[in-house]
């Protein structure tokens, strides 16, 4: 077994990322091969960061639950809010049909409208769309004006573009990057993250936006909060769930209602001034034989624990930025594994 000092060389010589990389595990069930919302088959994300000068950090991640036409082949969807405090853009419509029609855009709060308007010139411009005239575009957003310029808006039509046509299965980049770049998450630099969880033949994978504060736990342990930061728990997060199951509009309810169970292990209070959604889908566009309900608790575990690592994740793969005349530390991710071996004996 290392010892500590062992350790803290390794982990400088050949830094690991994420919590699972030192033995900190959320949960129990195992993950998909990459740990990540891509680990559902279709499922894509693209991201556009932007540090530009001293005052700009932002950018834009969207999620695509396939790569074809989405308003021609929608898919079965829902959106849980867990506390109301934003501007998730969309969101009437897809609980009133239960579908969505668009790529899922996450970027800074002021930046909705001009992502959803980029998000409107790519969906109607794609072949087969050319009598179309009405699309729901799902944008959900948290406010980066500590780091970044928030009023400059800087996110349009060619950041979306961008990332929606950089757009990939396989490993997600992580941290400080495209919605995530001026994020702040327990007074730590947050960002982007991502996990995955396999049960009863079926993935269910996670991406997160944190931007939000309260008391952090990391796998169970209490860990002081950083500075700056939110001086309360105020703040927000965007959670996007998929899933292979074959799960109809109010299963996906219940299931993205549980993802707010993960956002309180990691030591989220939902205080008044946060804004917390959850969208959920299925990649399965026309379910035959949808789950049972007495089917779905193995999903409802997975999303807590896939929402849970994926908050984490975007704390440990996060960077320390500066932005708008303000410095954020990363998580300081050595004094974490130190603690954590210690209280557990190692």
């Amino acid at each position: 077994m290392l010892s500590r000092r062992s350790l803290l060389l390794a982990f400088l010589a050949d830094p690991p990322r994420r919590p699972r990389d030192f033995g900190i595990i959320s949960g129990q069930l195992p993950p998909g091969p990459l740990n990540a919302i891509t680990d559902v088959p279709g499922v894509l994300v693209g991201q556009t960061t932007l540090l530009e000068g001293p005052d700009i950090r932002t950018g834009v991640t969207v999620v695509l639950p396939h790569s074809g036409n989405l308003f021609r082949d929608k898919v079965r969807a829902a959106i849980h809010v867990g506390n109301g405090f934003g501007k998730l853009m969309g969101s009437t419509q897809v609980n009133e049909l239960g579908e969505i029609e668009s790529p899922i855009a996450l970027t800074s709060t002021l930046n909705v409208p001009r992502v959803a308007d980029s998000l409107l010139d790519y969906l109607l411009a794609l072949p087969g769309n050319e009598a179309v005239r009405s699309i729901n575009v799902v944008v959900g957003e948290t406010n980066d004006g500590q780091l970044n310029n928030i009023r400059a808006r800087r996110v349009g039509a060619p950041e979306v573009l961008a990332a929606i046509r950089s757009a990939r299965s396989g490993p997600v980049e992580e941290g400080a990057v495209g919605a995530g770049t001026g994020t702040i998450c327990f007074g730590w630099k947050g960002g982007i993250g991502t996990s995955s969880r396999q049960v009863s033949g079926h993935t269910v994978g996670v991406l997160v936006q944190s931007n939000y504060g309260g008391d952090l736990r990391i796998a169970g342990m209490p860990f002081p909060s950083g500075r700056p930061g939110p001086a309360s728990a105020d703040g927000s997060i965007m959670i996007v769930v998929a899933t292979d199951a074959p799960l109809e509009h109010r299963a996906l309810s219940r299931l993205a209602s549980r993802a707010i169970w993960g956002l309180g292990r990691t030591g989220s209070t939902g205080s008044n001034g946060s804004g917390d959604y959850v969208i959920s889908f299925s990649t399965v566009r026309t379910p035959t034989s949808p789950l049972r309900g007495d089917l779905l608790s193995p999903l409802f575990q997975a999303v807590i624990e896939a929402t849970e690592e994926a908050v984490l994740n975007s704390l440990f793969l996060a960077r320390t930025i500066v932005g708008n005349g303000i410095r954020v530390e990363a998580l300081p991710v050595d004094r974490v594994v130190m603690e954590w071996k210690r209280r557990n004996g190692q």
